[in-house]
């Protein structure tokens, strides 16, 4: 089965996650697709809203590691900087169903979905600092805008999870459901709003995000500059080693 599920049933569009084995981490070539996805679905009239869902069980454990060391981001081109900047810049409503562990990109990447349904297991975390890095896809403005600047400082700079409840507080989720109804929760809505005129739909968005597009996509370039470099620093480095090594990371020296 491929990693990446999309499917399209009466102007929905849903892109699944489906690497359940590798708790929905992400490669390069996942990346792509999605970028890919959301590209075609912008182009396409038939298209109202888009869908990102997972397992009961897990989001997204943020980057596959190995991967990620093998085919690391190192232009503006690579295909994690092409799906970041295409999420942030979808013109139609993005609706996302979270189940369990959500993981860096796993979370960051809800700041850019219009409706956000989450199991009550759901576990999201931002742990960029604990891998000698820096936030992406925007989420030093954003995290900060949405969770005010404390709770988003704890979030980022100490990168422990937090639950669904303190997300529905803070307004990341929309509701708080069982796992196991997320998925069908997020299809039931996304078909509501596909039953809408899709100028308005479009219209609203863009009017609800206007002033600050050109703001977050400024924002994921100069993270990726700051992550690019961070990425071949000792920091990293040990981190990464250590993750791979199956050991606490010692960040004593660096």
């Amino acid at each position: 089965m491929p990693d990446i599920l999309i499917h399209a049933d009466a102007g929905v569009t849903t892109i699944t996650l489906n690497r359940v084995e590798k708790k929905n981490s992400f490669t390069q070539a996942m990346y792509a697709t999605c970028a890919d996805a959301l590209e075609a679905a912008a182009a396409d009239a038939t298209v109202r809203v888009v869908v990102f869902q997972g397992d009961a069980t897990v989001f997204s454990a943020g980057n596959d590691i190995g991967d990620f060391l093998s085919n690391a981001p190192n232009t503006q081109d690579a295909p994690v900087f092409r799906f970041l900047r295409a999420i942030a810049s979808f013109p139609k409503p993005i609706v996302a169903a979270v189940c369990g562990p959500a993981v860096g990109i796993g979370t960051t990447m809800l700041f850019h979905c219009d409706l956000v349904y989450a199991g009550d297991n759901a576990a999201f975390s931002m742990p960029f600092v604990n891998l000698g890095l820096c936030p992406e896809a925007a989420s030093s403005l954003l995290v900060p805008q949405m969770l005010g600047y404390h709770r988003a400082a704890e979030a980022l700079l100490l990168g422990e999870p937090f639950m669904a409840e303190a997300a529905l507080e803070v307004g990341l989720a929309n509701r708080v459901v069982p796992p196991l109804e997320a998925n069908g929760i997020a299809q039931l809505q996304a078909h509501k709003l596909a039953a809408k005129p899709l100028a308005s739909l479009i219209e609203t968005k863009r009017l609800l995000k206007k002033g600050q597009m050109e703001q977050v996509l400024a924002r994921i370039d100069e993270e990726a500059v700051s992550f690019g470099t961070m990425l071949g620093q000792p920091a990293a480095k040990e981190a990464f080693t250590a993750f791979m090594e199956k050991r606490k990371p010692d960040f004593s020296k660096v």
